[in-house]
């Protein structure tokens, strides 16, 4: 398997060539990417394409088999071992941006509530560990049966909940424009009904464009103020789906979604989420995200930022 992947990155090294960019100290644009593009990447292997392609940060959403990071042996504080991640983080002068849970906030039943609410409160503990400022978490569905209204008030609930527990350990918690929450109204009642500090929104631009099918200077417009974290991806439409490209390649406006974002201020990562764990078939992960290092960096460039 090592061989297998150290030919893999040496092929995909010579297509992503073009795109490589060796930063100089001091250099770096707020760009960063998901492991979720990189299931098969070890830690090491992460920091260090993220350190030789200009990367500013990292966002954790599994790490090769591991999706429940509060179980990852690279985060154990057994042997040393996250301190050993957090100093390899430092050495590479790059940061954690967010923490992706799998956590779900609709659950109805009091049981799998509450595993879902552990789970969060795991990656809170975890985030403070690691100095990252966000965890992520899902509001995720409607559930057939329960009034929308009651729906919504139940999801802010939840986040509330997880909200008071973040605060005091100075970490964020993210619901993100996902599921059947991708269109800007619902988002901001939820938010609203949440009113907690320690409450914001990760944007998944690409949902609220293809899902939600909001501009996205209509979607800052209402939601701006409210987020702190951002998921880019482009795709096109393959018959009743869609299928991910490279960035700029496809008809999301990715370029316009980070001028919109520069534009209103907005001071946080500009995150790539390429989907390789859930779509293997789209391009390797060491053509996809040092291409959109390149690209993203020209749009970030273009809107002003140095």
């Amino acid at each position: 398997m090592t061989t297998r992947r150290a030919f893999l990155h040496a092929s995909a090294a010579v297509l992503a060539a073009p795109y490589a960019r060796l930063p100089a100290e001091g250099d770096l644009l707020p760009l960063g990417f998901s492991t979720l593009g990189c299931p098969a990447w070890t830690w090491t292997e992460i920091l260090d394409f993220a350190r030789s392609h200009g990367f500013a940060a990292v966002e954790l959403r599994g790490l090769q088999t591991t999706m429940d990071l509060s179980q990852a042996a690279e985060f154990s504080r057994e042997g040393g071992r996250l301190d050993s991640a957090k100093q390899q983080l430092r050495e590479r002068g790059l940061r954690v941006s967010c923490l992706g849970a799998s956590a779900q906030m609709h659950e109805q039943d009091a049981t799998k509530r509450a595993a879902q609410l552990d789970e969060a409160r795991r990656f809170i503990d975890l985030a403070e560990a690691l100095h990252a400022p966000y965890v992520r978490v899902f509001g995720n569905n409607y559930v057939k049966g329960v009034p929308r209204d009651a729906m919504l008030a139940h999801i802010a609930r939840g986040l509330r909940e997880l909200g008071d527990y973040a605060r005091p350990k100075g970490v964020t918690v993210l619901i993100e424009s996902h599921g059947d929450f991708t269109d800007s109204p619902t988002l901001l009642e939820i938010l609203h009904q949440a009113d907690s500090p320690a409450v914001a929104l990760l944007w998944d631009a690409h949902h609220t464009f293809v899902s939600g099918k909001e501009a996205p200077e209509d979607t800052l417009r209402h939601l701006g103020r409210y987020i702190r974290h951002t998921h880019l991806k482009d795709s096109v439409s393959a018959g009743t789906d869609r299928r991910y490209v490279l960035t700029g390649t496809g008809e999301v406006p990715v370029r316009r979604q980070i001028e919109a974002l520069v534009k209103i201020g907005y001071r946080g990562v500009y995150s790539f989420e390429w989907e390789k764990r859930w779509h293997p078939e789209i391009a390797e992960p060491e053509v996809a995200i040092a291409q959109f290092a390149t690209v993203a960096g020209e749009y970030l460039r273009g809107a002003g930022v140095r």
